[in-house]
C-alpha cells in the first residue's frame, strides 16, 4: 500500500465545522479509501467492484440483523445484476477470498462469508491502514470517539437513504 506524496490542500477558514469543510474530508477520506481498495484489487487481479464486494460481505456479520450475506442481498446492496452478482462471486470464489454454502434450514439459499484465506490476505494488506487508524483513534479521548462514531454512524444511514 503506497501513500500520498503531497499533503492535502488546507481546509476553507470562513468555517473549518461547518458544510464545505465535511464536504472537503468526506471526499478526501472517501479518495483515499477508494485509493487504497483500488490498489489491493490490482494487486490481486480483482476488479473494484470484488473489492466492494467481499467489504459486503465481511460487514454482513456486523449486520443490524446478523445474517449471513446472500447473492441476492448483495446484488441489492451493490446495485448490481444478478448476472453481474454470478461474475463477482465466481472470481472472489477463485482467488479464495470466499465461499458459498448452503443454509441448513432451506438448501435454495446460498451463504456467502469470507474465506480463510481470504481474511489473512485482506489482514496483511490492510495492517497497514489498521495500525494508521488506531494510531489517529488514540489522540482522541474516548468521549471524543463516541461523538465522531455517533457521526459515522449516522452518515452510513443518510448514505444508505440516498437515491432509494
Amino acid at each position: 500500500m503506497s501513500s500520498a506524496a503531497t499533503p492535502p490542500p488546507p481546509l476553507p477558514d470562513e468555517d473549518p465545522i461547518g458544510l464545505q469543510s465535511f464536504a472537503v474530508l468526506l471526499r478526501r477520506l472517501n479518495a483515499e479509501f477508494n485509493r487504497i481498495a483500488q490498489e489491493f484489487a490490482h494487486s490481486h487481479g480483482l476488479h473494484l467492484t470484488d473489492v466492494q464486494a467481499l467489504i459486503a460481505v465481511l460487514d454482513a456479520d456486523q449486520d443490524e440483523d446478523g445474517e449471513p450475506m446472500t447473492p441476492g442481498r448483495l446484488g441489492a446492496r451493490m446495485n448490481l445484476t444478478s448476472g453481474a452478482v454470478t461474475a463477482c462471486i465466481d472470481r472472489l470464489e477463485k482467488a479464495g477470498h470466499i465461499q458459498r454454502s448452503r443454509a441448513a434450514g432451506d438448501r435454495r439459499v446460498v451463504h456467502l462469508h469470507y474465506a480463510p484465506a481470504g481474511r489473512q490476505v485482506a489482514r496483511e494488506y490492510f495492517g497497514p491502514l489498521a495500525r494508521s487508524t488506531d494510531a489517529v483513534r488514540t489522540r482522541f479521548e474516548a468521549d471524543e470517539l463516541h461523538v465522531v462514531v455517533r457521526f459515522l454512524h449516522e452518515m452510513n444511514q443518510q448514505l444508505m437513504q440516498v437515491g432509494r
